[in-house]
């Protein structure tokens, strides 16, 4: 089961919140920009040029430097962006009434979002930029969120008690890795994360039992046994 999540107001789907000081007419350049670029990368790669994000988006090339001096910023504010966005997601989630559901609803969405925030993270660092402290701040204030998603599905009973963030957020990375290297990868990669779901059962919840035909005892390997001898 997914659930349906209303995006929190106050910032951009394509990035961070335009700095304080910006007239109304440079944060809507910088809106812009920001959501226009996140099109042209994902229809182009990451080879796509600022010329051509500045003509997507209507504006001249002196005014993405404005905003973001190099190629590079203009990633860096995307990626955060992005983390930004899971962040906001995690927090509307915690408060849902189905707390284990929030959780599969999040990873799956942090799964479709995988391959892009990949792709940015991977041309930063071909660019020299230092990835791990550009998001430090951000992904601290993810973890912090996913903490509070992960406790209150504990706390439902839904989720053993024993799993902290550190084991969960490994257990996901191998199924974001399957998604990155298999054929067919999204599906096989929301197998794996229903198989990693169906593992976080605490211990004694139910699960699905096997079928067998109505008014038909189960036959135990002993009796099958004699009944062949």
């Amino acid at each position: 089961m997914t659930l349906s999540v209303k995006k929190p107001p106050g910032r951009s789907e394509a990035g961070p919140s335009a700095p304080d000081d910006l007239r109304a007419d440079a944060r809507r350049n910088r809106c812009r920009i920001l959501e226009v670029a996140e099109c042209v990368f994902d229809e182009k790669g990451m080879a796509a040029s600022t010329e051509e994000i500045a003509t997507a988006a209507g504006v001249g090339i002196g005014t993405v430097f404005r905003h973001f001096p190099t190629k590079a910023a203009l990633l860096e504010a995307l990626l955060v962006g992005r983390l930004r966005c899971l962040v906001d997601e995690a927090e509307a989630l915690s408060s849902s009434g189905d707390p284990r559901a929030a959780l599969f609803t999040f990873f799956n969405h942090m799964l479709e979002q995988n391959s892009s925030k990949k792709a940015y993270a991977d041309a930063l660092a071909a660019a020299g930029v230092d990835v791990r402290g550009a998001t430090h701040e951000t992904k601290k204030e993810l973890g912090a969120a996913i903490s509070k998603l992960l406790a209150s599905a504990q706390r439902a009973g839904t989720v053993r008690k024993d799993v902290q963030v550190p084991e969960l957020m490994a257990l996901m990375a191998g199924a974001f890795h399957a998604a990155e290297h298999a054929t067919n990868s999204h599906d096989i990669a929301t197998r794996a994360l229903g198989i990693i779901f169906d593992g976080l059962r605490p211990e004694g919840a139910a699960r699905p039992r096997a079928r067998r035909a109505a008014g038909k005892p189960v036959r135990t390997r002993a009796k099958s046994a004699r009944d062949s001898s």
